[in-house]
């Protein structure tokens, strides 16, 4: 499950220059933003996924302590490494995105220590159910891209969900109810 992603992603959204005044606007970096979940499996193992499609915005304004980041995630690009094993992860009893196209993340509350973002609650929906996540962000820095020059932001965001509460039951607790997320996020400035 990748939140996504987050998920939610993006709390990367966190992307920002400390120097700004006013709120910068970013764009997640789709090609450097992959949302991964892991899930014990039966006890035995620790199984992984990750989605391949990852977009959003995030506004962030420094100076003043606040900011918002909005994150979808196409639930359609789930990667399990096996294309049966993707079939049976996008049907109804998972990730059901023939009804489901998107899972997202909405912030309402950013936290920094510093000009740093250190993490983000928000409202993450899947599977048409919404409920609070909150977000963990390590690593956030900001720079000029070596190759492109242009200003970019990035972080290590983390979280945590119990999957049944957004109605995916299918085989818990042999499939573990928890979920950890994990996103490295990458924006660039507008």
């Amino acid at each position: 499950m990748k939140v996504s992603s987050v998920v939610s992603g993006l709390i990367m959204g966190a992307v920002m220059s400390a120097s700004a005044i006013a709120a910068d606007s970013y764009t997640i970096d789709s090609r450097h933003t992959f949302p991964t979940f892991e899930i014990n499996h039966l006890g035995f193992s620790t199984q992984r996924g990750r989605f391949n499609d990852a977009t959003g915005k995030i506004m962030l304004a420094p100076s003043q302590n606040s900011g918002s980041i909005e994150v979808s995630i196409d639930t359609a690009s789930i990667d399990m490494g096996i294309d049966a094993w993707d079939k049976i992860m996008r049907g109804e009893d998972f990730f059901n995105v023939a009804k489901f196209p998107a899972m997202t993340f909405k912030s309402t509350k950013i936290m920094f220590d510093g000009d740093k973002v250190v993490g983000a609650e928000g409202d993450f929906t899947l599977l048409g159910v919404t409920r609070p996540v909150m977000l963990d962000v390590k690593g956030f820095s900001c720079g000029t891209h070596p190759i492109n020059k242009k200003a970019l932001c990035g972080a290590d965001i983390t979280a945590t969900i119990r999957r049944s509460e957004f109605g995916m039951t299918k085989y818990v607790p042999g499939i573990s109810d928890i979920v950890r997320i994990e996103i490295p996020v990458e924006a660039f400035r507008d």
